[in-house]
């Protein structure tokens, strides 16, 4: 393996490893859980349904077809994540020393890269960003 296939593994896999590293505290009701999705309003079907669309987003995005696709929708549950962090529930929640915001916030920047690099794969960007065709010119 060379060296931009081991970046690009690890980008794939470090955000799916935080997304499915918290469907067991999701799935199995536990505290720390709960307390955030009732501070939101949002107990239980709110933490079900965000642990079902995390699972979903993991897999997507260590298929490599689909790759984009679940770097667009951990890009959307993150940002929903920071700005719920931000404006209702505080960086720090039950004394986790903002352990949730900073892989929130890693998972969003990887995410994020991840949509750059496969942004021809991304129907609507496909025409903003065409592929670039290589040179025909032969050199001499």
């Amino acid at each position: 393996m060379n060296a931009k296939s081991i970046i690009n593994l690890a980008l794939k896999v470090v955000p799916a490893i935080i997304l499915l590293q918290t469907l067991f505290f999701k799935f199995s009701a536990a505290p720390e859980s709960v307390f955030i999705f009732e501070t939101l309003g949002l107990e239980p079907v709110g933490r079900i349904g965000i642990g079902i669309l995390e699972l979903i987003t993991a897999i997507l995005l260590l298929v490599p077809r689909t790759t984009w696709l679940g770097a667009i929708l951990g890009i959307g549950l993150m940002v929903g994540a920071i700005f719920l962090h931000l404006t209702q529930l505080g960086i720090v929640v039950q004394n986790d020393g903002g352990a949730l915001f900073i892989l929130a916030v890693v998972t969003l920047i990887f995410c994020g890269i991840l949509a750059w690099m496969n942004r021809h794969q991304i129907p609507v960007l496909r025409k903003l960003f065409p592929q670039q065709k290589e040179s025909t010119i032969q050199p001499k």
